[in-house]
């Protein structure tokens, strides 16, 4: 296979390795995991945010408001590139719209309605399922085979988040019960692994094109919802908390969030950027010390020692399947 195929179109596969991340391809591999951090980082404070202004803002409308106002932002940035891609956008339309609907709308929509009906400690238990999930959504759409030792760091990842979202007490997992809130998480958990592992299919258009795109199916998705919520919840109590909220979801977990975590993506693989994903409850322990006053614990460090091996475990040794 020539290797203009690969300077012409970003999108397409690397040439295949022994091994996951060789000599040449580490670079690109580390600035991918750190710009996943961020992205972990402002999505902890997106659940922490959302499950805080739950009695303020209905669900629908933080969400309606939160791709709305990261719009506005986004459009001087991504004309240019819209005027451009014009044509590859209308000729991939289909992909867009799912992923708009899927990965924007969907799952941002069940994740802010499940908070309004369930913990956070739950929440955080159900999205720990995220990275197996995504390994499942590879195999069935386009039938790769997860490595041995992906599957081992998938795992060891998962036994890190158990440990520190019970605070090392396995009784909490014999009294966990689904409840209606628990339920959405676990639709939202399932709408983020069908649109990470799909990304692939997206059109070769800029970022910012394919933001504003899926961004405005997002809003425009949530906006009946939203009216529907103005006429039948109570309004909106306005003070400076829930201003800041908007700010925030507009910005950092929207704009910069799905920016970089569709560039890593890209850059390394569905099922290692889908893996970060257990680190979200690491970043919430921390924004709770930092905000909150609450102690870290000895099952802190240990959960952080098995999510960041289990994402090294897959990141340095993990074979690429065979062509």
């Amino acid at each position: 296979m020539p290797m203009d195929r690969f300077r012409a179109n970003p999108l397409a596969p690397r040439p295949f390795s022994r091994y996951a991340i060789d000599m040449t391809e580490r670079s690109p591999a580390l600035r991918a995991y750190a710009m996943l951090a961020f992205v972990m980082l402002f999505w902890a404070g997106n659940s922490i945010v959302g499950r805080a202004v739950r009695d303020d803002i209905p669900p629908f409308t933080l969400a309606f408001v939160r791709w709305t106002g990261a719009l506005v932002i986004l459009l001087p940035i991504a004309w240019r590139g819209l005027v451009r891609d014009k044509a590859a956008l209308i000729a991939g339309w289909k992909p867009v719209l799912a992923l708009g609907l899927i990965g924007v709308s969907g799952f941002n929509g069940l994740l802010y309605w499940g908070l309004h009906h369930t913990t956070a400690t739950n929440g955080l238990l159900l999205q720990a399922a995220t990275p197996a999930l995504v390994l499942v959504c590879n195999a069935l759409f386009f039938r790769d085979r997860a490595g041995g030792w992906q599957v081992a760091g998938v795992t060891l990842s998962t036994i890190g988040v158990l440990l520190v979202v019970t605070h090392a007490d396995l009784g909490v997992l014999a009294g966990f019960r689904l409840g209606k809130g628990d339920i959405l998480i676990l639709g939202a958990v399932l709408a983020w692994s069908i649109y990470t592992s799909l990304l692939r299919i997206r059109p070769a258009i800029s970022q910012a094109s394919f933001l504003f795109a899926t961004f405005l199916i997002a809003a425009l998705a949530m906006l009946p919802l939203a009216v529907w919520e103005w006429h039948a919840a109570p309004p909106i109590h306005w003070h400076p908390a829930v201003i800041g909220a908007f700010a925030y979801v507009a910005i950092l977990p929207s704009l910069i969030a799905y920016y970089l975590f569709n560039s890593a993506v890209e850059m390394i693989g569905a099922g290692r950027a889908g893996q970060t994903i257990s680190l979200m409850p690491l970043f919430g322990a921390g924004l709770a010390a930092a905000l909150l006053d609450e102690p870290l614990h000895g099952y802190h460090l240990a959960g952080m020692a098995l999510i960041l091996g289990g994402i090294a475990m897959t990141a340095l040794l993990q074979r690429r399947p065979a062509p």
